[in-house]
């Protein structure tokens, strides 16, 4: 077959979280695209793609894991996707990047899927979840489906809408939450109110769906610091979703808020104070039964992460541990931290460790004139 058989259509992004996932496209790009901290979708378009197109895509990936599968028999695999099956498809044909992803998630074995772009649930009740039962029909694989969803858009849907989604196949939504402080939410031109996220949070729990919340420390600024982690904490306490992703701020290069950065309307936190910002959000967290994540290399402490309200004082902990440690400590930390050499607080006290991150900070400083504060945000910049 010619490549382009091969060929469905993908976006940009999907959440880590998904990093196994079979990635379909049921909508291109973003219908709000006004988020001030975000870079993804500036400069396209919104558009919704047909049942029949979205069809036709399922139809491919059908087609590619029947001949996976067929190259596999052909080797003496018997169906089974190993690493020498995909050595085997390298050798006999120059397949495209969708081809190469379909064989992979074969061979991770996930059975899940996520549903691009930014807010499938943009389209109509009837249509998404038609989809999705063509999808689960296709694919008996398919054991997880997934999308990211806007609260503005979700608040809008009856609860029976979502269970009807529910009921299609449809179990899990990640919403982008921010913040749950109107006063930052507008500022970024988030395009959601506080009532909306909890609105929205709460049909998605009603209908059986597993919710996940994105929440962004530091997108208050030091204007609103305490107010983000306050309320945030209130609404979120309100939601209870299953899971609450951090995804610390990291403002891109040449967009609204960095311009607003630039000249001093916004006043973006320091990593110390970003996290005593989510120590407060943390500690003001109600009765909640929530697994908290930190599964993002932007975030500074990547143990910060248990399930409430068992695991609360062990996130805390962790923080308390950072903040203890003395300035220089803190400071070599956050260099191996944005620099991908450690992962946990405990890593700076062992002296080999240490050695080693005062040599490359004497390198940086000393022999080539380096900033130290800008390399370690150069280096933060790195994972926008």
């Amino acid at each position: 077959m010619r490549s382009v058989e091969w060929f469905f259509e993908q976006g940009p992004i999907r959440p880590p979280s998904e990093a196994a996932s079979l990635l379909l496209r049921f909508t291109r790009n973003c219908p709000w695209n006004k988020c001030t901290f975000c870079p993804v979708y500036k400069g396209t378009s919104f558009s919704r793609r047909s049942l029949d197109e979205i069809k036709k895509d399922i139809d491919t990936v059908v087609r590619i894991i029947e001949d996976v599968k067929s190259i596999s028999w052909s080797v003496g695999e018997g169906g089974r996707v190993t690493p020498y099956v995909l050595q085997e498809i390298a050798k006999r044909r120059k397949a495209n990047h969708a081809y190469y992803h379909v064989a992979q998630w074969l061979l991770f074995n996930t059975g899940q899927v996520f549903i691009q772009d930014a807010n499938s649930l943009i389209m109509s009740t009837d249509e998404l979840a038609e989809a999705i039962r063509y999808l689960r029909s296709r694919i008996p694989e398919v054991r997880r489906v997934t999308s990211y969803g806007r609260s503005s858009t979700i608040a809008r849907k009856s609860l029976e809408e979502l269970i009807t989604l529910k009921e299609a196949g449809l179990d899990r939504i990640h919403i982008g939450m921010e913040s749950g402080s109107d006063k930052v939410l507008k500022y970024v031109k988030k395009g959601a109110t506080a009532r909306q996220h909890i609105e929205a949070g709460q049909k998605v729990k009603a209908a059986g769906i597993t919710l996940s919340e994105y929440v962004m420390p530091g997108l208050g600024g030091k204007a609103w610091s305490e107010e983000h982690a306050l309320e945030t904490a209130r609404v979120l306490t309100e939601i209870n979703p299953d899971f609450i992703r951090l995804r610390t701020l990291q403002i891109p290069p040449f967009g609204p808020l960095w311009e607003d950065a630039k000249a001093g309307r916004f006043v973006p936190l320091t990593d110390d104070e970003t996290v005593r910002e989510i120590r407060l959000m943390i500690e003001s967290m109600g009765n909640i039964q929530s697994t908290l994540t930190s599964d993002h290399i932007r975030n500074l402490l990547e143990e910060v992460e248990g399930k409430f309200p068992e695991d609360r004082e062990k996130m805390l902990a962790v923080i308390d541990e950072y903040l203890a440690l003395p300035p220089e400590d803190r400071l070599l930390f956050r260099l191996g931290r944005r620099g991908g050499a450690l992962r946990s607080v405990r890593e700076i006290k062992n002296p080999v460790t240490r050695f080693r991150l005062e040599q490359a900070r004497k390198e940086l400083e000393r022999e080539l004139k380096l900033d130290i504060e800008s390399i370690i945000g150069e280096l933060a910049a790195q994972h926008i």
